[in-house]
């Protein structure tokens, strides 16, 4: 039985991803009520005509007749939205590629990109793959002795202006940044990388300020990463110390008792000189840059909370594999084993603090991308981006807000409005079927009832097989 399942499953994934077809039949959605993130008012009753992969048609139900021969879905009482994005995530396992989509989640960006990713948004347009759209950054550009294996190290302006070259002709969507980056490669980088047409996006290097960072073109800021510190007086100084405490620190010698109890001391500093008017510069030129802010605030929240025991106990692991379950506990992972109590309560404080700033940043006007961080400890490949948007709503956004982050804020900063992101005739036909009301509860957009890929129609019983699918491969020995 389990053997059926899976052809079957494996079958329909692969119709469900294969390109439109001129003179494929119809998909028509009808007395729905539609929010289509554009910010207009919701629409009630509603028809939705969907031709090759596309939105061909909206309007009332009343005035729309359905195609000759069209698929006709009864959505009454259900609620469409556009095909969520998870704009921050690390992910490497394609037989589990199918998590994101049964979540709703259509697209992605993914952080640390090799030729694996390329090859997977190859074969997904071909109809080989099934899997969310991707935007695909360079492998990680870090400083001499980086952080993680496999990432590019620059030490100089030589070095990244040659780096940039070689990402620009292996075909990489953006270039993606770390803290270990000295302030001359930065700078080389950033100039270089406005030469060869691409972005940089990532960790804002611990040798420039946030404000430096922003100045310098700098696209997207991830994590947070260096927005509390530019909010002390005391930035420079602070920053200067996790240069020395990271100092030969990576994700196979983690960092030791001592190092960390001095590293803690300067996120106590921090946290104690948060100064909201340094803030308010800072936020109104992150606004006047077009400083994208993508805050992550799962895997943060895990980084405060992964010590205690009722966090760990999640039922979302099923779908992880072995290896991920095991090195997601903090005594098995080196770069969180030294913590200790009172790493975790500075780390509690900080939260709450990046909850603040995120709230005061909206009300500046900088523009927010939902994302995870996915692949990281209990970051969840699709689950994960709904918990973010309610993390969203936690800092002050409105639903809708939220909701935008993860659909048409991901499409405009992806230079990709024209076709994605909104419930508009002429787009790519992304959408997600929900059970209620997203706008009167963030948490409503985990109620599926079904997902629309490419203008494909996928059924809650084909999203509930996907997820009986994965847990099996999760825990293959092979997996």
């Amino acid at each position: 039985m389990r053997f059926l399942l899976s052809c079957l499953s494996l079958s329909f994934f692969l119709f469900a991803q294969a390109p439109p077809q001129n003179g494929e039949k119809p998909l028509v959605l009808t007395h729905v009520n539609i929010i289509d993130a554009t910010g207009a008012p919701q629409k009630t009753n509603m028809t939705v005509v969907i031709a090759d992969g596309r939105i061909a048609e909206i309007g009332e139900s009343a005035t729309i007749r359905p195609p000759q021969g069209a698929r006709v879905v009864e959505a009454k009482d259900k609620f469409l939205i556009p095909g969520l994005w998870d704009m921050h995530i690390h992910w490497y396992h394609e037989g589990l590629l199918p998590l994101f989509i049964a979540n709703g989640v259509t697209g992605a960006r993914q952080m640390s990109g090799f030729s694996l990713h390329q090859e997977w948004r190859e074969k997904a347009s071909r109809g080989e793959l099934l899997a969310p759209r991707l935007s695909i950054a360079s492998m990680i550009v870090d400083g001499p002795g980086a952080t993680w294996g496999g990432s590019l190290e620059i030490a100089d302006e030589k070095q990244a202006r040659e780096v940039v070259g070689k990402i620009k002709d292996s075909g990489f969507d953006f270039v993606k940044i770390y803290a270990g980056i000295p302030r001359e490669a930065f700078y080389a980088l950033a100039d270089e990388s406005a030469k060869q047409g691409l972005t940089f996006a990532g960790h804002v290097p611990h040798s420039v300020s946030a404000l430096e960072a922003s100045d310098a073109g700098m696209k997207s800021i991830e994590h947070l990463t260096g927005v509390l510190e530019a909010c002390s007086p005391f930035g420079r100084e602070i920053t200067q110390g996790y240069i020395k405490n990271t100092a030969g620190v990576n994700n196979k010698t983690g960092m030791d008792a001592t190092r960390r109890k001095a590293q803690r001391a300067l996120f106590e500093k921090m946290l104690d000189t948060y100064d909201r008017d340094r803030a308010a510069v800072l936020f109104a030129r992150f606004a006047k840059n077009g400083t994208w802010q993508c805050p992550t605030r799962v895997v943060n929240r895990a980084l405060a909370y992964i010590g205690d025991a009722d966090f760990r106990n999640d039922p979302r692991l099923k779908y992880m594999p072995e290896y991920s379950r095991k090195i997601w506990q903090p005594e098995n992972n080196p770069l969180w084993a030294s913590r200790t109590a009172e790493d975790y309560a500075v780390s509690k404080r900080r939260f709450l603090k990046e909850a603040e700033a995120v709230a005061e940043m909206r009300r500046a006007g900088v523009k927010f991308l939902a994302g995870t961080d996915t692949g990281n400890p209990y970051c969840f490949p699709g689950f994960s981006l709904h918990d973010e948007l309610a993390l969203l709503v936690e800092a002050g956004f409105t639903p809708l807000e939220a909701l935008q982050a993860a659909t048409l804020n991901a499409a405009v900063f992806l230079g990709k409005a024209d076709s994605l992101g909104t419930i508009e005739t002429g787009k790519i036909a992304d959408l997600v079927l929900l059970e209620a009301d997203p706008l009167e509860n963030i948490g409503n957009t985990r109620r599926i009832a079904a997902v629309v890929l490419g203008g494909k129609f996928i059924e809650k019983p084909q999203l509930e097989a996907m997820l009986s699918e994965a847990e099996m491969l999760a825990n293959k020995k092979t997996a």
